[in-house]
Parts: C-alpha cells; structure tokens; sequence
C-alpha cells in the first residue's frame, strides 16, 4: 500500500529544479535531481530541496535504472515516481522557424494585403542528436521500474515533423505497461500568468491518470476565475532595491521600443497598423521582437535565450529583472538562481513552471491510489 504523503520522486534533466520544486507541491520527497550542466546544479546547491535530496551532475545516458534507485536510496520494490523535462530544442518552434527553406515571403505578402502562394509545409526533422533524449527517458522510467511517471516538452511535439517520435514513445510506454495521458496544457488555463503551451505525458503503471482540471479561463460564463496578470505577480519586485545593471536598454531599437504602447510588438510601427511613420514592415521580424508585457494580462512565453531585442519586455520599456522572470514562472519567493544574469535568464526560460507541473505530478501521485 503507498503512502499518499512523501512519494520519492526523481527528477531527470532537472535543470534549476522547476519540477524538483512542483513535487514539493504535490507533497512528494525529491530524492535525486540529475542535471548534466554545471550551472544548473549550482542553482540547485544553493536551494533546500528535501533533507535527502542528492544531486548528480552527469549525463543521463551514462546511467542505468538501477543507479537511479541507489542514488536515491529508494528500495527495489519501493514506491517512485520519475519526471522529466528532456531539451525541446529539437522539436521547438525555433528549429523550423530557422530551416533554409522555410519562406517568410508568404507572410509579408499577406501582411501587405497582396496574393502570395502558400509555401509547401516543411515536415522533414533536422538531424539532432538531442531528439534521442526522449528515449533516455523512457528507458530510464522503465529500467528503474517506476510505478509513474510525468514528463514534460514544448507543443510542437504533436507538430506533424515531430508526431512520430511521440507516437512511438507512448507506444513504448504502453507496451512497458504504462497507462498514460498526454495534456496539451496552456499555463494560462492552471493559474499561471504566462502564455506557455507545453505537452505533459503522465503515465502509471495502475490505472489511467486524470488530467488535472484548469483552475482558470478568459470565459466568464465558465465561471472560473479569469487568467492571472503579470503584473499583481511581478508588482513586488518593482522597487529599486531589486535594480539590475541588465535591465536597461540602449542602442539601435531603443527609442522605438519606448513607443511602442503595452501589449503590442514591432508591428505597431508598421503600416499595417497605420503607424504615420512605419519603421518597421510587418511580418519581416520574430513575433517578439520589441514585444512589450500588458499589466492586467499573462505574459508571452519566457524565453530562455533572448537577443538584446528579444520580448517581452516590462511595459515601462526595460528588460525583466530575473525575481520577475521568476515570479512568471510561479517559482517561489526566495528561490536563489546563481550566476551571471545570462546565466540566471537561461536557467528560469528553460524550467517548467513549477506551479503547472505540480499539477501534472499531482495526477500522477492520484493514479496510484485509485481503489486501493
């Protein structure tokens, strides 16, 4: 019989801890996060994470289930619980937006109200050794003989480039004997005040887990609370005390980001919105580029590695301080991210939001006790 309270759990590609702290949440005991980069695992030394919590900085594929189990003293027929969020940067919106033959004219034509002929879909995948990390998952779950599992990566996983490397891992997974539950979770829709679409599998080897209901809508006839603002949520780290040299903004698109009004991008110096002096043609940039925050709406998707005029940026026109970047992804007050502010940055774009992630773990910890 499992004790509801205080499942073990480990966390693989643990990066700053995002899933370590939603276990906590979920009130489960974070035995072992394992982390391959060295700055990350600073991150994760400098914040208490469980009395037994160990860190191991090294490569998953160097490990096999049962090193998974000794590290964090978990018994053979112990309960355990396995997450995840193995890199996305292969299946990542990023990875075709940059393909060669990927054709923005389309787009700018259509911006100018002009016919264009819709460029052919790329479906072939780029080469990516990373793309096999969904694997190391997989067989770490089933050598370590976990009894659940949840794991986490971007949306364009169900992309039609990237749907079979998906299909086939849930079908590894059921053939393992995992029931499992794929959540195609908009952070908004779980309190969280930040627009990231994110693809979760939980799996259980009991019964079928139950995705986790959302907690908020921007549909008022629904009756659940309307979706977080960031700016209630960054409101506290607005006084000087929390100033950070990285946060001002100089240069070549300095000016223009000053006009820009809360809420909008580039395209609001652009003809298309009947700016009286474009600056810029629609379409001919990334959708964030001088993309500014609203106050009393989510944040767009924290980027983990933005260029000096990469979104979104605060509504008074500088760059987010990293408690904020931090508040936006429902990390708690206090937890300690070490090195530079690129560092810093980095670490909080690439973890899951833990506050979304400890539904998901939450689902996982419920399939174990139906009927039992």
């Amino acid at each position: 019989m499992y004790n509801p309270l205080n499942l073990p759990v480990v966390d693989l590609f643990a990066g700053a801890g995002g899933f370590a702290v939603a276990s906590r949440m979920a009130g489960c005991d974070v035995r072992l996060s394992v982390e391959f980069d060295s700055k990350a695992c600073a991150t994760l030394r400098a914040n208490n994470l469980g009395k037994d919590h160990v860190i191991e900085e090294r490569d998953v594929r160097d490990l096999v289930g049962e090193d998974i189990r000794v590290a964090a003293k978990v018994g053979r027929s112990d309960p355990l619980i396995v997450v995840g969020g193995p890199p996305c940067q292969p299946f990542s919106k990023a990875s075709y937006w940059t393909d060669p033959g990927f054709d923005a004219h389309y787009r700018r034509a259509r911006a100018r109200g002009e016919e264009a002929k819709r460029p052919e879909p790329i479906w072939e995948a780029k080469d990516d050794d990373r793309r096999d990390l969904l694997k190391e998952f997989w067989r770490l779950v089933v050598e370590s003989r976990a009894d659940a599992f949840v794991m986490e990566n971007v949306r364009s996983l169900i992309h039609p480039r990237n749907r079979g490397v998906l299909h086939s891992l849930l079908s590894a997974f059921q053939y393992a004997g995992y029931n499992c539950t794929m959540v195609d979770a908009d952070a908004t829709a779980y309190g969280i005040p930040q627009k990231r679409q994110r693809i979760f599998v939980i799996g259980s080897r009991r019964t079928m887990p139950i995705a986790p209901k959302q907690t908020h809508s921007s549909d008022q006839s629904t009756g659940l609370p309307t979706l977080v603002g960031v700016g209630e949520v960054i409101a506290p780290y607005a006084g000087n005390q929390f100033f950070e040299k990285g946060e001002v903004v100089e240069g070549k698109w300095a000016d223009q980001l000053r006009e820009i009004p809360p809420g909008w991008n580039y395209k609001y110096l652009t003809a298309w919105a009947n700016h009286p002096e474009p600056v810029f043609e629609a379409e001919t940039r990334f959708w964030n580029f001088l993309l500014k925050l609203a106050p009393d709406a989510p944040s767009w998707t924290i980027n983990a590695n933005p260029g000096p005029w990469v979104g979104p940026f605060h509504w008074t026109s500088r760059r987010l301080r990293t408690p904020e970047l931090a508040a936006i992804q429902t990390f708690p007050n206090g937890y300690t991210f070490t090195g530079s502010r690129r560092d810093r940055v980095r670490q909080i774009g690439n973890a899951v939001p833990p506050l979304l992630a400890s539904k998901m773990v939450s689902a996982a910890v419920s399939s174990l006790f139906v009927n039992a």
